[in-house]
């Protein structure tokens, strides 16, 4: 027939013109080697992604229960279908860019659906991660809330105590200048002072600071007992508060007897704050000078008087250096500065685990990894494809062939002869139809050569 010289021509073209170098040989056998993988790969990676996304989706459930307060049946379902619309979500995502980021060739096309990738990431993380993070460390981070709250009440308490315990150590400088007036009173009952002795004008006021001094003295030494008792009952919080910081149970119930302590502990606080003494003793320092009561003079003669007045200004001076000595302590005391007004605040488990995300990298890590595993498996398609591209890269497409492929070809050619034998059989039965089935052949019967450009070209 007309076509076996054809076909014998195209084959003789073509097995000369195919030969690959050794090279082109590896790289295309490399490329089918390729193919093959990931040929099986294809199998189990719709269920890995598909498990990825579920077990996403577990984690995002339990993260937002934790953030809904009603734990009602509308609550559940509203979870649920949040937690299935991410895992559907995650799933269709990463389905498109395993499809097609390894599929595009142009640099254009790549750049694009790189960049569609990484808001695709960030729109999960924003969806999921986060509450992610909140099932895995959500508990764990609620109780770093709560121990650096306790740290904090610890800090004010130990401040305040420090500062009121400051103000009691004043009662030393009140001792010492109430000491002062009882020793120049007594040197004036001899008449060491004056010069007169007895209990005159002099004495009777050196008594009479003496006196005051001697009652703001007892009134600050009486509230050393309740100052030591504010601080034993706040450290008695504290030990409960810690308790409950790393206690069993959950959380959310623990952190409710916490909010309790805390209340109790601040009342405590500013209960230490008010027991200072320091602005009395500043007061006192002020009236020590300023209200001085003087007596009347009751020398017999002038000269004793004048005396009198003369001690009785020495006094004044003294009491106005005592009073500035006592007056600077004070101040002293009342220009420490003051405990840092701390208040619980309850926080979420979601909350607790942005707010302390620091101390927990592991957890997050894990979270987002869960998320984002499959762009690297999209990354590994896409640079196998190219491998698999580059392999094939100048070879023909009959070299690139593989065995079942050649045999299904071998099959197809033999359907061809087969049908040209029977249509040349039935031209002989009907010679007068000859010309009519040579056209009919023609149009059945396309040249090998041609299937072999289109099978080529493609």
């Amino acid at each position: 027939m007309t076509t076996e010289p054809a076909r014998q021509q195209t084959g003789h073209t073509s097995g000369s013109s195919s030969r690959l170098s050794r090279s082109e040989a590896r790289a295309a056998q490399n490329a089918r080697d390729l193919e093959d993988h990931l040929s099986w790969l294809d199998n189990i990676t719709g269920t890995a992604l598909g498990v990825l996304a579920v077990a996403s989706g577990i984690y995002t459930y339990l993260g937002v229960s934790s953030l809904l307060d009603d734990t009602g049946a509308f609550s559940v379902i509203a979870a649920l279908a949040y937690s299935v619309a991410v895992s559907v979500g995650i799933f269709v995502f990463w389905s498109y860019m395993m499809r097609l980021v390894p599929a595009v060739r142009t640099a254009a096309a790549r750049i694009g659906l790189l960049l569609s990738m990484a808001l695709g990431s960030v729109a999960i993380i924003a969806m999921s991660s986060w509450l992610n993070a909140a099932a895995l460390a959500g508990a764990a981070a609620v109780e770093q809330h709560l121990a650096e709250t306790v740290q904090d009440y610890q800090t004010a308490l130990e401040r305040a105590d420090e500062i009121t315990q400051s103000g009691q150590s004043l009662a030393r400088d009140v001792a010492r200048v109430q000491q002062t007036f009882v020793d120049l009173s007594e040197q004036e009952a001899t008449g060491q002072l004056s010069g007169f002795a007895g209990h005159g004008a002099v004495f009777r006021l050196l008594r009479q600071k003496s006196n005051e001094l001697a009652a703001l003295e007892t009134q600050i030494t009486s509230q050393q007992p309740l100052v030591e008792a504010a601080f034993d009952e706040g450290n008695a919080i504290l030990s409960r508060m810690r308790a409950l910081t790393v206690e069993q149970g959950p959380v959310d119930q623990r952190s409710v007897l916490f909010s309790e302590e805390a209340v109790r502990l601040a009342n405590v606080i500013t209960q230490l704050r008010q027991l200072s003494v320091a602005p009395l003793v500043q007061r006192a320092a002020r009236d020590l000078s300023d209200s001085v009561v003087t007596p009347e003079l009751d020398g017999t003669d002038a000269a004793t008087r004048q005396g009198q007045q003369a001690t009785i200004d020495s006094v004044r001076r003294v009491l106005a250096q005592h009073a500035d000595g006592l007056s600077t302590a004070a101040a002293s005391v009342l220009n420490m500065t003051p405990p840092r007004d701390t208040t619980y605040t309850p926080v979420s488990a979601a909350d607790a685990v942005i707010l302390y995300a620091g101390n927990f990298v592991p957890s997050w890590a894990g979270a987002i990894a869960i998320d984002l595993l499959p762009a690297v498996l999209v990354l590994i398609l896409a640079i196998t494809q190219a491998a698999i591209r580059a392999g094939r890269e100048g070879a023909a497409t009959e070299d690139t062939m593989t065995l079942a492929e050649l045999r299904a070809a071998v099959a197809a050619i033999r359907d061809i002869d087969t049908s040209l034998d029977r249509a040349g059989q039935v031209a002989a039965a009907n010679p007068q139809r000859t010309r009519g089935n040579d056209r009919i052949v023609e149009n059945q019967a396309p040249d090998i050569t041609d299937l072999e450009d289109r099978r080529s070209a493609n």
